[in-house]
């Protein structure tokens, strides 16, 4: 591993990937939280025509230009997505369909004019639809790294504004805060995000890095502090992860790799995030109806040793099992095993029966008067 990172070409495309993952996990959150995940995916396909416009005016492919133009673009698309959606009826996902289509096609437009003018230099600009990691240098990352502190700078100068702007923007004008040039602010910054992530995974796919991290982040998560610090560590640790791995093979792009490894985190946390994932669901839902069953064949034995007037009757399982219309015996050892009922011999019958202990019989009172408190 440390032969691998001591390449230089691995470290300036490791060292990319964290600086993306940063600004992507952090910036995420608040898209996310927004409920504009798909934000995204509309800046980083508006991106296009602004590379290909940077490339014009450049005269060549110059990763600056390219990146200026790409974040002129993207901040564009983001600003048309705020008018349609204030000055017209349209809804949120209706604007950034029409956007993302609109800007993209007239991205492919121009880079299908550019491939058609014979220009030498223009060999790999389609690269930016997919990402192209190892084309990165140390000066690149010098950009990278700049757009990112920024970026985290300006949220950190702002967290309280963009918090109230997140969670409540109507208190937020009530406080008097120009919640319009916040909402534009964190539009632009996500467009910075797409910016960066440019040359690593492409605008195919940068949708999915702005998107997964957060993700991820908002199943353990129960602050808007803790969300951002775990966004940004799944987004590093993907970002890395994804890159050493196309490092150890032929033919292993990096962009999918990184998005790959996001989504497995965000798979993961679906699925085994503490109190709120999937399988945390299942194991909680199934302990409370077990509770429950237990609670209701409890409550049964009560009910027919009050019938026949003796805590300690012994109730036949058959006849438990035919008032709930299913077999009780593996409650009924549960119970056992809980000291609330144990199993009884009633000669001269030689089925099984079952008695209440003095702590069944208290349960049971407690199960029944909480059930006709609920009623009344």
């Amino acid at each position: 591993m440390l032969e691998l990172l001591s390449d230089y070409t691995v470290r300036n495309v490791a060292l990319g990937a964290a600086f993306l993952g940063t600004i992507s996990g952090v910036l995420g959150t608040f898209a996310v939280l927004r409920r504009q995940s798909l934000l995204g995916d509309a800046l980083s396909h508006a991106a296009l025509p602004g590379i290909c416009i940077g490339f014009i005016l450049a005269g060549g492919r110059s990763f600056g230009a390219t990146l200026l133009g790409a974040l002129a673009s993207g901040a564009l698309a983001a600003l048309a997505v705020l008018v349609l959606t204030r000055g017209s009826r349209l809804k949120t996902d209706a604007a950034l369909g029409i956007t993302l289509s609109v800007f993209f096609a007239a991205g492919v437009v121009l880079l299908t004019h550019i491939q058609a003018g014979g220009n030498a230099s223009q060999g790999g600009l389609e690269s930016f639809l997919f990402g192209q990691a190892a084309a990165i240098l140390r000066s690149d990352l010098w950009i990278m790294g700049g757009v990112t502190l920024g970026a985290l700078a300006l949220v950190a100068a702002l967290w309280k504004e963009f918090k109230l702007v997140t969670f409540d923007p109507v208190f937020a004008a009530t406080l008097g805060l120009p919640v319009v040039a916040l909402e534009v602010a964190l539009t632009v910054m996500i467009a910075l995000a797409v910016v960066v992530g440019l040359q690593m995974v492409g605008v195919i796919l940068m949708a999915a890095m702005v998107i997964a991290p957060a993700a991820a982040a908002r199943q353990w998560s129960r602050s808007l502090g803790g969300m951002v610090i775990s966004a940004a560590l799944v987004g590093i640790a993907s970002g890395v992860f994804g890159a050493v791995l196309s490092a150890t093979g032929r033919g292993l792009a990096t962009g999918p790799l990184i998005v790959l490894a996001a989504s497995t985190i965000v798979l993961a946390a679906i699925m085994l995030a503490p109190g709120r994932g999937i399988v945390w669901s299942f194991l909680r839902q199934r302990a409370q109806s077990r509770q429950l069953r237990g609670r209701q064949v409890l409550t049964t034995l009560y009910r027919l040793a009050a019938s026949h007037d003796d805590p300690a009757y012994p109730a036949e399982e058959g006849t438990v099992n035919s008032y709930h219309g299913l077999a009780t015996r593996r409650v009924l050892s549960g119970l056992a095993r809980r000291g609330l009922v144990r199993a009884v011999v009633h000669a001269p019958e030689v089925t099984p029966h079952w008695e209440l202990t003095p702590a069944g019989l208290a349960e049971a009172r407690r199960a029944i008067a909480e059930f006709e408190g609920d009623r009344a």
